[in-house]
């Protein structure tokens, strides 16, 4: 009667992890989705707002620096949902927002020298 007990609850079990396991696949997907809709509605967008040229330019910084060109894409798209745009931006208007984008986000280098004071001579004049 203990078998049958264990197998019973053994049984319960696995349905249980069987249908967490499922709804996690279903999930998921949902995700896959919904970064997909995300994707087309960016690229629609950056197509009526960007001319032919300016998203050859954007699609070749997307290779070299993505960060950057994520940033100029949202940067795009704000501006487009504010309704600062007049019409198309060629691509002498994109270099222009990539500089002001780089502007912001110009990274400056700073080196500092820490020396050690392992073998100094100053403690060697007994």
């Amino acid at each position: 009667m203990a078998d049958d007990e264990l197998e019973a609850i053994r049984r319960q079990r696995m349905a249980e992890l069987q249908s967490k396991h499922g709804d996690s696949s279903n999930d998921q997907q949902g995700q896959q989705d919904a970064k997909q809709k995300e994707t087309e509605m960016r690229n629609s967008i950056l197509a009526q707002v960007l001319d032919q040229s300016a998203r050859a330019r954007l699609s070749n910084l997307a290779l070299v620096k993505p960060e950057k060109a994520k940033a100029v894409e949202n940067y795009l798209i704000q501006m487009a949902r504010m309704g600062q745009l007049g019409g198309k931006i060629s691509e002498t208007g994109l270099i222009d927002i990539l500089e002001k984008v780089s502007q912001q986000t110009e990274k400056k280098t700073t080196v500092k020298f820490n020396r050690r004071k392992v073998m100094d001579s100053d403690e060697d004049d007994d």
